[in-house]
């Protein structure tokens, strides 16, 4: 399509054709508005409101091309009015027509194309600003890659990115994006994940690391092996997300859509009873044309598109409108504490011995060894210790049982080892004479996860495994509090004491600690209860119960999950945890927005209607109005498009490394 042709179908050639013409009438009227008198039958109903006479219509060429003015910028709207009404709706085009016909019957030609040259430049104008409130999808996608290097039969060759097989190795080089999702197999190199994540501090990547379709390499080579090509990357994925994200209706949306079900023609109700009443034809079609509901009806969608869009830019993707609204009202945040406040990777921190007959590395060996056969978290950072130290365990145990809440049960070259809490020990009938107890309760207060070790019925040590707080965990509940979060919660299976201790870390509010996957969805149902609208942040495994009753539920670093993005209400890209209070803020941005324009639109509506009734507000200023106050709407709702004051980026006194004190649990 060449650039005529663009021109032409597109958003300005009505609006401008029709200023041309209007342009050309007014000049004919000025230079002398009887240059041709133009004699037209059949007869015209000339005088329309009050007696009707008949007589020959007299038009000069002026009026020849207001009318053709009127009839350009009106056609489509009579098209659209048309098509509305076999479809048994009543909507805005239907109002101008009326209005824009009953003009030109009335022998009124300028207010018939005043009104429809108006419409037609503020649908322009609203198609124009609509576009750059979706920019926000528009840039993600830009960023998807055209064309990808891959390897084939020992050679480089560049193929187009949708032409990458699965399984294929793909070269990402200084400068290029990176064309598919994969795993890095060999080399380093530095990529810009702000398109997914929204960060915008390059992440360094080596061999085993991860990489997404759309990302910049800002440095270095890698070879990468393809896991997601096409619609299964995690880009494509966004980008479907946010694309019916914005088109999803919020609840106020559904509301004003059914209200200007019932206005719409209850305004032409008005306007013909106001004519009937009056006697006044004018009058009663100013009054199709000022009660419009465009602002009104544009306010909310307009508004929730910006809005998930701005999200979308900065790596937080919202389902839709319902949801966006639901997280302008949420008062109660619960946060998983393992991966969540913590930075999920738990080391090995003490070995306490209390068997005076044994070693620290025998008390580790058999803690180890129980663990061997364990699936729980906490294994792995005592086995990873024990191979470092030479005393890891060879092959697998005997048995392994857990007991849930308590610990787990091994038996290792015949012998039953214990490894676990106090209660564990009592349920086997092991005798604590108090000092692992004791040991335990000391490491727990320091935040670290306790586990004694007994074999047969002899306690014989303690080991403990730390997690660190994130760094970013305590600014991100303060600004959940700037944000207007009444309480935030945390929810572990850990110890109180060890959650007492993040808890006093972080700044928590409230601490429920010890409980298994079904209590927490009753600690977020009992929130329910009191009246909090609550954000469960989590996991979405053991978390996945309470995840479903919370009134939103977050996944956090979702750029990995397909599952994530597709199902949670709130997905963050990354992995920082000011998404969070981001989110949240930039919902409220958006719901006070949505008033902000409702207001507006229905006060325009209301001063319109006593500037008519008043006298003075005609049909070409009431349509002047009209649009004006559909852009104001829409230039609201872009302010929507700017990043808000504050930045997720973390503050300079929180960068320096964690102390001693910070050590968590995992």
């Amino acid at each position: 399509m060449n650039r005529l042709q663009k021109w032409v179908y597109g958003n300005w050639s009505v609006p401008v054709v029709s200023g041309v013409l209007i342009i050309i009438s007014f000049a004919l009227q000025w230079l002398g508005g009887g240059v041709a008198n133009l004699t037209v039958s059949p007869q015209w109903w000339l005088d329309a409101g009050s007696h009707a006479t008949h007589a020959s219509a007299v038009f000069t060429l002026g009026d020849v091309f207001m009318i053709a003015a009127a009839a350009v910028a009106g056609y489509g709207i009579v098209v659209k009015a048309v098509r509305a009404l076999i479809a048994k709706v009543i909507g805005i085009d239907l109002l101008v027509s009326v209005a824009a016909i009953g003009a030109v019957i009335i022998g009124n030609f300028w207010e018939a194309a005043a009104v429809t040259f108006l419409f037609a430049v503020g649908h322009a104008l609203e198609a124009a600003t609509l576009n750059k409130t979706r920019s926000a999808l528009a840039e993600l996608v830009a960023v998807a890659p055209d064309s990808a290097t891959v390897v084939r039969d020992g050679q480089q060759q560049e193929v187009p990115a949708a032409q990458v097989r699965m399984g294929e190795i793909v070269l990402v080089k200084n400068g290029a994006k990176v064309p598919v999702d994969g795993q890095v197999v060999s080399g380093t190199g530095a990529i810009d994940e702000a398109s997914i994540t929204g960060e915008s501090i390059p992440v360094e990547k080596s061999k085993g690391g991860q990489v997404f379709a759309g990302t910049v390499s800002r440095g270095g080579f890698l070879q990468v092996l393809a896991t997601g090509i096409g619609a299964d990357t995690t880009l494509a994925r966004i980008i479907h997300r946010v694309e019916e994200a914005q088109d999803a209706k919020a609840r106020t949306q559904a509301f004003i859509d059914r209200f200007s079900g019932w206005y719409t023609p209850a305004v032409m109700v008005l306007a013909l009873v106001a004519g009937l009443v009056s006697g006044d034809v004018v009058l009663a079609l100013t009054l199709l044309v000022i009660g419009c509901p465009g602002a009104l009806v544009i306010s909310i969608p307009v508004a929730i598109v910006a809005g998930i869009g701005r999200a979308a830019r900065n790596g937080i993707l919202i389902k839709g409108g319902e949801f966006l609204e639901t997280s302008a009202k949420i008062s109660a945040v619960a946060v998983d504490k393992t991966g969540t406040l913590t930075e999920g990777r738990p080391q090995l921190t003490d070995v306490v011995v209390l068997d005076s007959t044994l070693e620290r590395s025998e008390v580790l060996r058999w803690a180890a060894a129980a663990e061997a056969g364990s699936e729980h978290p906490l294994a792995r950072p005592i086995l990873d210790t024990a191979q470092a130290e030479g005393v890891g365990p060879h092959g697998i145990p005997g048995s392994v049982t857990p007991v849930p809440g308590k610990g787990i049960v091994s038996d290792v070259d015949g012998r039953r080892v214990l490894i676990g809490n106090p209660p564990l020990l009592l349920q086997y009938g092991v005798v604590d004479d108090g000092s692992a107890a004791q040991a335990a309760e000391s490491l727990a207060a320091e935040g670290k996860t306790p586990m004694i070790v007994a074999v047969d019925d002899k306690v014989i040590g303690v080991v403990a495994v730390a997690d660190q707080i994130r760094q970013d965990a305590p600014e991100m509940v303060a600004r959940l509090h700037r944000a207007g979060v009444e309480k935030v919660v945390m929810l572990t299976g850990d110890t109180r004491l060890v959650a007492e201790a993040i808890g006093k870390a972080t700044g928590i509010d409230e601490i429920h600690a010890s409980l298994l996957p079904e209590d927490k969805l009753d600690v977020v149902a009992q929130l329910q209860q009191e009246g909090h609208t609550i954000a469960m942040v989590g996991d979405g495994v053991n978390d996945a119960p309470a995840l479903a009753t919370a009134n939103i539920g977050v996944a956090m670093g979702a750029a990995g999950s397909a599952v994530a993005v597709e199902t949670a209400d709130i997905a963050l890209m990354g992995d920082n945890l000011l998404k969070l209070p981001e989110a949240i803020g930039l919902a409220k941005r958006t719901v006070s927005v949505m008033r902000q324009n409702i207001a507006i639109a229905l006060i325009t509506v209301v001063l319109l209607l006593a500037g008519v009734f008043a006298g003075g507000v005609t049909m070409s200023i009431g349509m002047l109005v009209h649009e004006a106050s559909v852009l104001v709407v829409i230039a609201n709702a872009m302010r929507l498009l700017r990043n808000a004051r504050g930045s997720t980026a973390m503050p300079k006194s929180e960068r320096t490394s964690g102390t001693a004190a910070q050590q968590v649990n995992a």
